[in-house]
């Protein structure tokens, strides 16, 4: 166990099952794990962060896969606890014409059972930042209690506090994905959301200047907000917006892009690089990670990040 973190978030770990072919023609499915707070952590453990990450993992065929990734790539997994219960799992499949499919299995899961036992204060306090997203929020009632947990303690105790929205309508719904923000917004220092799928879906707003204002409005004071139809990101902080464009628009798979931005984000903040360079190491990031297939086996390495990333100390 490491004795100081830099990053802790909390959430649920996935079977990931992929293909570069539909399932009608896929002869086989390679197996890694996903899940959308899970890889933000890898992205900025990838980095060379310290990083926790809290979550319950079932007792099935998969828990020592799970538990021997996490520790292989240097994950801090001392309080992910195992219980009985299976856990979820996603498939997805591109074909050569790009068609996308997208299955959950993730109801009744491990990871939906977390709750505020799992919150130790004692291990907020050894960190620097605490981040998680709506998705973790939609898992049940009892998770949702241990994420304002998270982030009140994070709070009581000076750490930088994170946090994505990441509605997925398939998962929650519009008024449930609302009541989970506003229920830890007053917490939050920085807000990282899709103009396309929270910001219009959530709260009706899709200027981008009112975005921002917005949510500085609430004392969110760093507000990221990605633009699809822009091509880049608006670093909305200290009462000024700055536009930072993609780093590709070669893609190929945006699943879980966004969370690696945020993994690289935070990391770049907690190693003292300023909102318009950990912003542009995550751009870098999300760029290369969208270019392969998959979501947590597609992050890059920290050589081939910074050999893109001119002028950032190693």
């Amino acid at each position: 166990m490491t004795e100081r973190l830099d990053i802790i978030t909390i959430g649920e770990s996935l079977i990931e099952l992929s293909a570069s072919k539909s399932l009608l023609h896929a002869e086989c499915l390679d197996k890694f794990y996903g899940g959308d707070t899970l890889c933000t952590a890898v992205t900025a453990t990838k980095l060379g962060s310290q990083v926790g990450y809290i979550t319950r993992v079932g007792n099935d065929s998969f828990r020592e896969y799970l538990l021997d990734s996490w520790q292989h790539i240097g994950l801090d997994i001392s309080q992910v606890k195992l219980v009985e219960g299976t856990n979820g799992l996603y498939v997805m499949t591109h074909d050569e014409d790009g068609n996308r499919e997208f299955a959950y299995y993730r109801k009744k899961t491990a990871g939906g059972s977390l709750s505020i036992d799992d919150i130790s204060e004692a291990y907020i306090k050894r960190s620097r930042i605490f981040y998680t997203t709506g998705i973790v929020q939609a898992l049940s009632l009892a998770a949702k209690e241990a994420v304002k947990k998270g982030y009140m303690l994070a709070r009581e105790n000076g750490l930088i506090t994170a946090y994505k929205p990441n509605f997925i309508a398939k998962i929650h719904t519009v008024e449930d994905a609302k009541e989970n923000f506003h229920d830890i917004a007053e917490y939050l220092d920085i807000l990282f959301l899709s103009i396309k799928k929270d910001a219009k879906n959530l709260f009706s707003i899709d200027s981008m200047d009112n975005v921002i204002k917005y949510f500085w409005d609430l004392g969110i004071g760093t507000v990221i907000a990605k633009m699809s139809e822009d091509k880049g990101y608006y670093i909305g902080t200290n009462g000024d917006i700055k536009f930072l464009p993609f780093y590709t628009e070669h893609v190929v798979d945006t699943t879980c892009s966004g969370d690696a931005f945020s993994g690289a984000y935070l990391h770049g903040i907690n190693n003292g690089m300023s909102v318009t360079e950990a912003a542009k190491l995550a751009a870098i990031v999300e760029g290369l990670q969208a270019q392969k297939i998959g979501a947590i086996k597609s992050i890059p390495s920290k050589s081939e990040v910074y050999a893109i990333y001119k002028g950032c100390d190693e």
